[in-house]
């Protein structure tokens, strides 16, 4: 029988070296993160507690400026429950995989980004690792990775003198790659499509300031229909 520091030990092993790829990903981004907070005026510290409780990639971005202005309880919640409505989905997918992780299921669910769902997903573990474990360390990592991140960031840009005008465009590079990477694939493309047509639509309507949430609800509401439709055909 294992004992429980040979199953850590074991499970952290094989969890490892599936996260590589997101540990160069992570640094990156998390460092862009760090510095977007420095150049709006928030302490590392804010970057580096905000990485701890919410890791949530996009919608960090998204909190700086949500942090910048006068706080709107509605309006948080609703850009939040937007950016990250597809983890309702992740969710539904790993109900199974999760259901034997026992108090660990608390941290997978609340460390579950689009990277630690697709390696804990497809996943082929081992037979003599624990899988709850190897998810629970594949979470953790990637976690620590964008944590690591924050703190280059924060330092680099409290350390370094220089000019961050201009920064904050890597919320749109970040959301348009996540669009280049939908319209790679063909069979997201119609979603990308109507994503695009709705938010330019959107825009003209509402002007700038106001139409991120009523596209983001025509958006899910498009979205939900066109589904139904397929799945009746």
């Amino acid at each position: 029988m294992q004992t429980k520091k040979v199953i850590l030990k074991k499970s952290l092993k094989a969890a490892f070296p599936k996260t590589i790829p997101i540990l160069a990903g992570f640094l990156f981004l998390g460092s862009a993160f760090g510095i977007y907070m420095k150049s709006a005026g928030f302490n590392v510290l804010y970057s580096l507690l905000t990485s701890t409780v919410i890791f949530a990639g996009s919608m960090q971005f998204a909190l700086v400026g949500l942090l910048a202005v006068g706080f709107n309880p509605l309006h948080s919640f609703m850009i939040t429950l937007m950016i990250n409505a597809r983890h309702l989905f992740y969710g539904m997918s790993m109900l199974d995989k999760y259901k034997f992780s026992g108090i660990k299921k608390l941290y997978l669910i609340f460390g579950m980004c689009d990277e630690t769902f697709s390696i804990n997903y497809i996943a082929d573990i081992p037979e003599d690792v624990d899988k709850g474990w190897f998810m629970f360390f594949v979470t953790l990592l990637n976690q620590i990775y964008w944590i690591a991140g924050t703190a280059i960031g924060g330092i680099l840009g409290s350390a370094l003198k220089f000019s961050t005008e201009g920064i904050d465009f890597v919320m749109t590079s970040l959301f348009v790659v996540i669009f280049l990477e939908q319209w790679a694939k063909k069979e997201n493309r119609h979603s990308a499509v109507i994503g695009g047509v709705i938010s330019i639509v959107c825009l003209i309507l509402f002007g700038r300031d106001n139409f991120i949430i009523p596209s983001m609800l025509l958006i899910l509401g498009a979205l939900s229909f066109s589904k139904k439709v397929t799945v009746l055909n």
